[in-house]
């Protein structure tokens, strides 16, 4: 054991010996050359300073931020410890979990610091990986801590690594409390660890000027007190002012109270449907049951923002319209608290800046619903790792509702509840998969936010939208149908676009009789156990079936080759005209591929083995 007197006062490191730190002092110099020639060969991020930034645990003491480089398909880090001990973990996993992780560690042994490039197996234990992807460029002690600058490639084709995509990516860490003699003796179960949800490939697109006459309305909790609960809903309602006419919202931006980074999760206004002309004032958790009833009626999504976005801007040529004839006079906010520290006391004003004008632009942008329609007809059985249900915005809805000139979808924002894994939403023309709307492989139920496209998608009439969600219901014993419950399911995509039509809800679901088959057929198959009497209902019906592989297979099936209802609707909620019941599955050609990463080259990868690094003071 090390003698207690040779710790230094800043972390868990030994206070060096004369030869000791002679050896670390050459060591870091030339570590430091390495680093500066580098960085004169063009390594470091053009951008400066860095775009993106988030609290990566409750307390605060680790930060994260980050540019993007679409030139060099590679993301530069900066994660400044603030209080360091003896070392940090940070990476990227599948759900967020410690095991089977990819990941990057600083670490000391007592008397050396290292860097490397590793990865967690099934048991959570530290191993070096062999191909050192995590290139260190940088490493300076500031007034707020240590700041590491590395660099990562989107991919890295390296099957212990993680390809970083445009979606959802769960951020995992940890902290170490006392030296290890080596990254081998690392096991990530017995350190302080955490997850954080971001997406890190942001868009890279030109943001429009906003006009010097736009104004601004903070839309926030009214200095609140957020509960001692790991996890809270709170719900808000605003009302705007008497008589406020017809305005474009242009932009809208988080505000979250300062210290109170790490606890906000994510915000959305939602605007209360136009016949409510009166709605109780309210602030308090969504859950409770001095809750009116008529916050329920407050669905029309007008903002919403998550943890590591920024601004959201509209089109230059689009606004979204709120206030005047037709428009309730009454929004809700919801801010999602995420508290896993139990923190008391700590009271909060967050909540979103609105940026509107009275100038209204060319085009009203609406919100369009695709997927399925909330029904229990759908339905996924229980204990099935990835079970897909398809909802169909169908050629003969898009060639009624639509103009000749097509629509243009700037933004997304996808939905499901509990059990979503994946979504994804798909341009379908002429009968063939056309291009990607939206793509989530990582996605969820926890982190939902408006994401603006990389590039708009134009949808034409005639042509098909198709959103897949994929389940995970491993956790469940009973079938989980859809539905508004939260243990209920969806499959949604909020596609923002413009001009606005009158269609806004473009949603099937399977055709009822067909599913009255299939419960008939498997039950001849389980001794008359399934329920098929005309009083049950779909949700009865499906918690009666015994569920075992070949009952999950023929609903599968069903709902892969069974007519649909169309949900073809307009915003009063009455379908368009036309006969949508029994409508035959759009026949859809898969012409899409997955994008196969590119693989790095040798040379702009680290040693193959630890990098070792002074942490002293200064650039390293």
């Amino acid at each position: 054991m090390q003698d207690p007197s040779r710790w230094c006062h800043w972390a868990s490191l030994p206070c060096p010996s004369v030869r000791e730190a002679a050896f670390m002092y050459s060591t870091a110099v030339a570590v430091f050359l390495v680093i500066l020639v580098a960085a004169l060969q063009g390594s470091a991020p053009p951008e400066s300073p860095f775009l993106y930034r988030i609290p990566l645990d409750p307390e605060g003491s680790l930060e994260l931020s980050w540019n993007v480089s679409y030139a060099q398909e590679a993301i530069f880090f900066q994660l400044l410890v603030k209080q360091l001990k003896a070392g940090v973990l940070f990476g990227m996993s599948d759900r967020g979990e410690l095991e089977n992780a990819d990941l990057v560690v600083l670490w000391t042994d007592g008397d050396t610091a290292y860097f490397a490039d590793a990865w967690s197996d099934q048991k959570g234990k530290i191993h070096l990986d062999p191909q050192q992807d995590y290139q260190l460029l940088q490493v300076q002690r500031t007034p707020e801590g240590l700041a590491l600058l590395f660099k990562r490639p989107f991919g890295t084709c390296d099957p212990k690594d993680y390809l970083i995509e445009d979606g959802t990516v769960h951020l995992v860490y940890g902290i170490l409390e006392e030296p290890f003699q080596s990254l081998e003796a690392i096991n990530s179960s017995g350190l302080r660890t955490g997850l954080q949800r971001v997406q890190l490939l942001k868009p890279n697109i030109t943001f429009p000027a906003i006009p010097s006459d736009t104004c601004t309305m903070d839309i926030h909790a009214p200095d609140i007190q957020i509960p001692n609960q790991v996890t809270t809903y709170w719900c808000y309602i605003h009302e705007l002012p008497e008589g406020f006419p017809r305005h474009h919202i242009v932009k809208y931006e988080p505000i979250v109270t300062k210290g109170n980074e790490a606890l906000v999760h994510h915000m959305e206004i939602f605007q209360c449907a136009p016949e409510m002309d009166n709605v109780p004032h309210f602030s308090g958790p969504c859950d409770s049951k001095m809750k009116p009833d008529r916050l329920n009626y407050c669905r029309h999504v007008l903002a919403a923002w998550a943890l590591g976005a920024k601004a959201f801007y509209y089109p230059e040529e689009a606004g979204i319209a709120f206030g005047g004839p037709g428009s309730s006079r009454y929004v809700r906010l919801e801010v999602h608290y995420h508290n896993p520290l139990v923190i008391e006391g700590r009271r909060d004003s967050s909540g979103i800046r609105l940026y509107y004008t009275d100038k209204l632009r060319r085009f009203n942008a609406g919100i369009m619903e695709l997927g399925l329609v909330y029904t229990p007809v759908m339905a996924i059985p229980p204990r099935e790792t990835a079970f897909v249900l398809t909802g169909y915005c169908t050629d003969k809805c898009t060639q009624l509702a639509l103009p000749p000139s097509g629509i243009h979808i700037f933004a997304s924002q996808l939905h499901t509840h509990l059990t979503g894994r994946k979504v994804v939403t798909v341009l379908a023309r002429d009968g063939r998969e056309w291009e990607i709307v939206n793509q989530d492989n990582h996605y969820s139920p926890h982190f939902q936010e408006i994401r603006m496209l990389k590039k708009m998608v134009s949808v034409h009439p005639g042509d098909v939208l198709i959103t897949s969600c994929t389940y995970n219901t491993e956790d469940r014993e009973l079938a989980t149908v859809g539905g508004f419950g939260i243990l209920e399911e969806m499959c949604v995509n909020y596609v923002h676009y413009y001009p606005e039509t009158q269609l806004e809800l473009c949603k099937s679901a399977v055709d009822a009789g067909f599913l009255q088959k299939y419960f008939h057929l498997i039950n001849r198959f389980n001794n008359e156990d399934v329920c098929t009497c005309p009083q049950a209902s779909v949700s009865q019906q499906f918690a009666s079936v015994p569920w075992n592989s070949f009952n999950s297979e023929v609903l599968k099936a069903l709902y892969d080759f069974a007519p649909i209802s169309m949900h073809c609707n307009k915003s009063s909620a009455v379908r368009f005209p036309g006969e949508w019941n029994l409508q035959p599955l759009p026949k859809v050609i898969p012409t899409l591929e997955e994008p196969t990463p590119q693989c790095p080259t040798s040379q702009g990868r680290s040693p193959a083995g630890p990098t070792i690094i002074s942490i002293g003071g200064g650039k390293g």
